[in-house]
């Protein structure tokens, strides 16, 4: 996992995973978020230290975390709060991350 920067945070799609450091349930999600990157070997989320970014949580109406951001094309699309499971955030991967699984 990528940890976001400025520059990132202009790019028109990425998944961003959004945590605070001492969120029990963050951490549950970030190990399901390895996983899933381990399987492809290579980083496909970006994380962000909620704590750290006030302002992007206020302008993106951030409710709680952990919070999957989904920016497809330039919108954000999705907010996911409920990860469940590796099989549920991965439909997220296989949506809006297609070209990783092309042969």
């Amino acid at each position: 996992m990528q940890e976001i920067n400025n520059e990132i945070l202009l790019h028109d799609s990425y998944l961003l995973f959004i945590h605070t450091p001492f969120c029990g349930t963050c951490h549950l999600t970030r190990s399901m978020i390895h996983q899933i990157e381990k399987i492809h070997q290579t980083d496909i989320f970006h994380e962000m230290n909620a704590s750290l970014y006030p302002q992007f949580m206020l302008e993106n109406q951030v409710e709680s975390v952990p919070c999957l951001l989904i920016k497809h094309k330039e919108e954000v699309v999705e907010k996911i709060y409920a990860f469940q499971s590796i099989p549920n955030v991965y439909q997220y991967v296989m949506k809006y991350r297609p070209e990783l699984f092309e042969k």
